[in-house]
């Protein structure tokens, strides 16, 4: 097998595998020596091809890589899509062509790369590289369009694939068309069967986009509007229940009100009856006790000229002048004898 040749086997034969070899047979003439270079190959049970696919499926199974819990949403909206594919395919140009339609307001950057032959896996882990040393990018579409198997085979490369499940970026594998099927497409976040399909996947219709906030605003108008009439309807309903309340505790408080005045009124009579008895009994009996009930009895009252009763005999003295206070009238009298009756 030639150098020139290696790329389009996915493996070396191993030791005792029986293979189906197709190539040329070469006959030297100066040497006893015949030399077969094979172009194609396939051995006789699972395929070499085959094999190899399961060898590099096995290995990132194990290492988790195709779980799909490591799976990543796409951003429905994203900014800046990174096309990692070759910039003269065809895949290139269907991807732009699409978006373009789509969702023109969308940046796309294209990252070029090798999508065939020897150095195309080299050629891809180092675009992987780029994308993720980058850090501007929404969303990574890595592809290309319809080829052999030869052609697809470095999407089934192993370091090309722990490269797109290392990706920091949400990735969609897009290699070949429908029927292709790629261990990149395992690893990636989303599998796209072709470029156009990824690139619908990535970016919304901007017309449906339009047409949803149209719609969108007549619905919120549409609600807003019920819940304007609803809440106005309830403001009224609560308007006239709390206007019913206010009148109800008026006139309760109006009932009340005379109830507790009418009560007022009962008890300050009463008071004013009782307080008015006592008065009199009190008057009644400060009359018992004045000198002047005294005096309505016949009696006199005699007083110095400073006003002050002159109560004993001792008191008076031969010619002192007094007042004599009478029941009605005062006179003015002079001692002129005073007469101890001997009782104190």
């Amino acid at each position: 097998i030639w150098g020139s040749e290696k790329a389009r086997f996915p493996m070396a034969p191993e030791v005792g595998m029986q293979v189906f070899a197709r190539g040329q047979l070469t006959v030297w003439a100066k040497q006893p020596r015949i030399q077969f270079r094979v172009s194609a190959m396939e051995d006789q049970g699972e395929g070499i091809w085959r094999r190899a696919f399961e060898r590099t499926r096995a290995a990132l199974e194990q290492d988790g890589l195709l779980d799909p819990a490591r799976k990543r949403p796409i951003p429905r909206f994203p900014r800046t899509i990174a096309v990692i594919t070759s910039p003269s395919g065809a895949a290139m140009h269907d991807i732009i062509s699409v978006v373009g339609r789509r969702y023109p307001a969308v940046d796309i950057v294209v990252i070029p790369a090798s999508v065939q032959g020897e150095s195309a896996p080299s050629s891809l882990v180092a675009a992987l590289d780029r994308a993720a040393r980058w850090h501007g990018a929404d969303v990574l579409i890595i592809g290309r369009g319809g080829g052999s198997r030869e052609d697809l085979w470095c999407f089934n490369d192993e370091a090309v694939c722990r490269a797109i499940a290392a990706s920091p970026i949400p990735t969609v594998s897009a290699v070949g068309h429908e029927t292709d099927f790629s261990i990149a497409d395992l690893v990636a976040d989303v599998r796209a069967p072709t470029p156009s399909a990824a690139a619908e996947l990535v970016t919304p219709v901007l017309a449906d986009l339009q047409a949803d906030l149209v719609a969108m605003r007549e619905t919120m108008a549409a609600v807003l509007g019920r819940r304007a009439r609803d809440g106005r309807r309830r403001l009224d309903g609560a308007g006239t229940r709390i206007g019913c309340a206010v009148r109800r505790r008026a006139m309760d408080a109006r009932r009340d009100l005379q109830v507790v005045a009418r009560t007022l009124r009962d008890r300050a009579s009463r008071l004013a009856e009782r307080r008015r008895v006592r008065l009199t009994a009190l008057g009644n009996h400060i009359q018992l006790l004045s000198p002047f009930a005294t005096l309505g009895r016949g009696y006199a009252l005699p007083r110095d000229a400073d006003g002050h009763v002159l109560a004993g005999a001792a008191q008076f003295a031969a010619g002192r002048s007094f007042t004599l206070r009478l029941r009605d009238g005062e006179i003015d009298a002079t001692t002129t004898n005073v007469r101890p009756t001997g009782t104190a």
